[in-house]
């Protein structure tokens, strides 16, 4: 009975807020980012299933239907995202620091913000579906397959704005694992679904979408559900749930650039859409299944970046700000490390990922080419995801957007248009279609050097001494 005993406290340990203020920094870093790495690759599936059965149960133009789609509702994320980031750091901080009632309003106020935000898209954004898709000149061929699929995914986005709020308010108390869990069961649930709307009732792409859909919320509901089990860390009731205007002001202050972060990077995937279509529907579908192995590749990066704001927020909160730096040193050359095992794989063994999602033999070589081309990025992007999240746990949200801007509005954008421009021939009108991605490398290589320079010289460093002479 001990031994199972000890086994049993050791599982439900896995299940409670970890306090990332004390222990070996890279042990807390890894405890936390190697569950939600594992919980990112399930979220990652939902999209990733969604291509495996269009491509292998519709066909190659209702797979480049949801690729053309994917950014849109990308770009309708920017406010999720920007609540979920500046709860994320609040709830770190205001747990690391012991604060009970600022924990619990803050909790709060994100819920019911989230709330309001939801309902409203899922009211006024339907009608603007079909517009938008023609603003990006989508293919005629893909159009109507393209506007279900957006319009599905609009009418259900409550389920991916609450889940992406409670997870935040999870991580940021360090609880990875719950999150895990949770996504696995919806995953699997989404994977059922899929099969059986699509190839077993033949609903097709909008059948994907619900099934999407369905599994969002439901994942959103077991992490509420965790959350009101919570009362021993927070409170949960009337008096939280309502939008306070000094909390409200503190989430909109520190999650806006992360929100415009996203924004920024969301126009700029639309933008190079626009030039992805001229390519028409072959590259469109290529560059689908290049953006599902790229999302799998990305997930250690976010991961280890989520992991690096919660405990720079944890430790600035209780006021540890020498963990601070020890800790960014540690979980940058762990994420790096993961960076340089992920390209060496893509590289290897790219072709055996891109059969999964296509039988096109086309297809799939220039799936590969493509891969191969961005396959470096991913080492240049963990060092930008690890050193951002540190400033944004320390509270500077600012200068991770800058740099955002300037590596797409600045460097891809311009590169990308000016490579098509440049390449044109009578052959190829619109110019070569690697100017898409080999721009979108050279954007995460210039990245990480800004990342850089602004960690050792930025202004992240003034916040934490801010934060050091109140003390």
């Amino acid at each position: 009975m001990t031994f199972i005993g000890n086994v049993w406290k050791k599982i439900k340990k896995l299940f409670e807020p970890t306090d990332m203020t004390v222990g070996t920094p890279w042990k807390s870093i890894a405890l936390f980012a190697v569950p939600m790495i594992i919980g990112n690759i399930a979220q990652q599936l939902y999209s990733t299933v969604d291509s495996i059965v269009v491509g292998k149960y519709i066909g190659d133009n209702a797979l480049a239907a949801v690729g053309s789609a994917t950014p849109i509702v990308t770009l309708l994320m920017v406010l999720f995202v920007g609540i979920s980031a500046g709860s994320t750091i609040m709830v770190s901080q205001y747990f690391g620091a012991k604060s009970r009632e600022d924990l619990s309003h803050t909790i709060g106020t994100s819920i019911v913000l989230i709330g309001v935000v939801s309902l409203a898209m899922m009211v006024l954004l339907p009608g603007l579906a079909r517009p938008m898709l023609e603003l990006l000149d989508t293919p005629v061929t893909i159009i109507d397959d393209c506007e279900m699929y957006l319009k599905v995914s609009i009418w259900g986005i409550a389920g991916m704005g609450f889940y992406n709020i409670l997870t935040g308010v999870l991580r940021g108390m360090g609880d990875t694992f719950s999150a895990l869990i949770y996504l696995l069961i919806a995953a699997a649930i989404n994977v059922v679904l899929d099969i059986w709307f699509v190839a077993g009732l033949g609903m097709g792409v909008w059948g994907v979408a619900l099934a999407t859909v369905i599994a969002q919320i439901i994942s959103a509901s077991l992490c509420l559900v965790k959350l009101l089990r919570m009362r021993e860390v927070f409170d949960l009731g009337r008096e939280q749930l309502k939008l306070s205007r000094k909390y409200t002001g503190q989430l909109v202050k520190l999650g806006l650039p992360s929100g415009i972060t996203q924004a920024i990077m969301s126009a700029a995937m639309i933008t190079v859409q626009a030039l992805t279509n001229s390519f028409g529907e072959q590259f469109i579908a290529a560059n689908v299944i290049v953006m599902r192995v790229d999302g799998f590749a990305m997930m250690p990066n976010f991961s280890f970046g989520m992991a690096m704001t919660t405990y720079a927020g944890q430790n600035v909160g209780a006021k540890k700000y020498d963990r601070v730096k020890s800790g960014a040193k540690q979980g940058t050359i762990m994420a790096v490390g993961c960076a340089v095992v992920i390209t060496t794989a893509i590289l290897f063994f790219g072709k055996y990922l891109m059969e999964i999602f296509t039988d096109t033999p086309e297809l799939v070589d220039l799936s590969v080419y493509i891969m191969r081309i961005l396959a470096v990025g991913y080492i240049a992007v963990a060092v930008n995801q690890s050193l951002s999240g540190v400033m944004r746990g320390v509270g500077d949200t600012v200068t991770p957007m800058w740099i955002a801007m300037i590596q797409t509005v600045i460097i891809r954008i311009p590169i990308a248009y000016g490579i098509s421009y440049l390449t044109r021939t009578p052959e190829l009108p619109t110019g070569r279609f690697e100017c898409v991605h080999i721009s979108l490398l050279i954007a995460w290589i210039m990245g990480a050097v800004l990342t850089c320079v602004f960690y050792k010289f930025g202004k992240w460093k003034k916040t934490m001494n801010m934060e050091r002479s109140k003390a």
